[in-house]
């Protein structure tokens, strides 16, 4: 039997979502993975195929509490909070390897044996080390500002980055924590939007109240210090797309502050089959534009 979250828990959570369905609403459930609470939103039929919904930073499922509504008729959703994130526990180790060991483990818990991933942000790293070491599993790729090429990057946020990478010291460490702080949280989902109307506070807020957490910033700047790691990774990730050619949705904000479109353009050169979807949109373009990236999955992923 899966635990779930306590009923209070739950129904703030409620609170947040939207369900399409009354008669099937998204559920709410805490799975305990290798010694880590890990909570995780469900809908779908259980026979539909699953999509499963990998984050980004500073972020968790709330990110996709408008999306999985859309696609519910359609997919087995999954949709869960990364350790150290929303409703999750804290990790045992923070970087990216255990990270993905995790959402590995999570849906083998739950007999997931093929899906597809919706990667954003960290998503994208955490989605490229499963597809990898399980390609057999991957029915196909959602891109959504997730880059995998160095290209990718802004060059503002590399300047940041590269002194922490080549020395982990409280002055390399100093615009690292400035990342952590609410006038950036908000910042992340303010630039780039053309849609400002639809940004709703309740995301920044969310983020922020999980970044705010006792020890927290501990866990969010070892994740950043092991994002090197991920940079290393990209040739061999590349490799993959190449080879494997999997079915793949390119869905991208093109205002993002952080990824460039020379990500896109990355992507388009390693998988010349790929469906991309551009949006007047900043880094979490689902906040705007939810209901054109539904209508993209269902298009591309629906064949």
């Amino acid at each position: 039997m899966r635990p779930t979250l306590p009923a209070a828990a739950a129904l703030a959570l409620t609170a947040l979502s939207a369900a399409a369905d009354p008669a099937r609403p998204v559920t709410y459930h805490t799975l305990e993975v290798e010694g880590v609470p890990v909570f995780y939103r469900e809908d779908g039929p259980a026979d539909a195929p699953v999509l499963l919904l990998l984050h980004g930073f500073p972020s968790s499922s709330h990110m996709f509490r408008d999306l999985i509504p859309e696609l519910a008729d359609s997919f087995h959703i999954i949709a869960p909070d990364y350790p150290g994130f929303g409703q999750s526990g804290a990790p045992v180790r923070a970087d990216f390897e255990t990270l993905a060991q995790t959402m590995t483990a999570l849906t083998e818990e739950l007999g997931l044996t093929s899906y597809t991933l919706y990667m954003q942000d960290y998503g994208g790293p955490v989605g490229m080390r499963m597809a990898v070491q399980h390609p057999d599993r991957i029915n196909g790729l959602i891109f959504q500002n997730a880059t995998i090429h160095v290209e990718g990057w802004s060059p503002d946020v590399v300047a940041q980055f590269a002194p922490f990478w080549a020395e982990r010291t409280p002055e390399t460490e100093a615009p690292l924590r400035q990342i952590l702080t609410a006038e950036t949280t908000r910042w992340q989902y303010e630039h780039g939007s053309t849609r400002t109307e639809r940004l709703s506070p309740d995301a920044w807020l969310s983020d922020q109240a999980g970044l705010d957490r006792p020890s927290n910033d501990a866990i969010q700047l070892d994740y950043l210090w092991s994002y090197q790691d991920n940079v290393a990774s990209y040739p061999a990730w590349q490799d993959y797309l190449a080879a494997e050619r999997p079915r793949t949705l390119i869905v991208w904000g093109k205002n993002d502050p952080f990824f460039t479109m020379n990500a896109v353009t990355g992507l388009q050169n390693l998988l010349p089959n790929a469906e991309t979807r551009l949006y007047e949109a900043g880094h979490f373009a689902l906040e705007t534009h939810t209901p054109e990236i539904a209508a993209s999955i269902r298009e591309v992923m629906a064949r």
